[in-house]
C-alpha cells in the first residue's frame, strides 16, 4: 500500500483559515474507498474531523466542524483536502488523514487501515 502523507498545518491566529492537504504516494486504490481527517490533541483522544467517499463523493462533517471546515478530492492530484475556516484556539491538534474500506460517519479511528503522519495546526486566541 501507499503512504499518505498531510501538508498544510501551521500557526494561525483565531478566525483565520487553514488548507491541509493529504496526498497518495501511490494513488488511491480501491481500498480508499473512504478518506477521513482526524486529530489530536494534547491529553485527549484521537478524534474523527470529517471524511469523504472517494467513489461517490458524499461527504461528512462532524458537528463541532460542520460550516467551517470543508472536505474534498481531487482525484487527477491523488489529494484530499481539508479547508478550514474561522479556526478557533480549540481547534489547535495534530491532524491525521487516514484511508479505509468504508464510509462510516462515526469515524472510529479503528475503522481506518492506513494513517499519514500527522500536521500541527495550531490556533492563537
Amino acid at each position: 500500500e501507499g503512504q499518505l502523507v498531510e501538508s498544510g498545518g501551521g500557526v494561525v491566529q483565531a478566525g483565520g483559515s487553514l488548507r491541509l492537504s493529504c496526498t497518495a504516494s501511490s494513488g488511491f486504490s480501491r481500498n480508499d474507498a473512504v478518506i477521513g481527517w482526524f486529530r489530536q490533541a494534547p491529553g485527549k483522544e484521537r478524534e474523527g474531523v470529517s471524511c469523504i467517499d472517494m467513489k461517490e463523493g458524499t461527504t461528512h462533517h462532524k458537528s463541532f466542524v460542520k460550516g467551517r471546515f470543508t472536505i474534498s478530492a481531487d482525484k487527477a492530484k491523488n489529494t484530499v483536502f481539508l479547508q478550514m475556516n474561522d479556526l478557533k484556539p480549540e481547534d489547535t491538534a495534530v491532524y491525521y488523514c487516514a484511508s479505509g474500506p468504508f464510509f462510516i460517519r462515526t469515524m472510529r479511528p479503528y475503522e481506518y487501515r492506513t494513517w499519514g503522519q500527522g500536521t500541527q495546526v495550531t490556533v492563537s486566541s
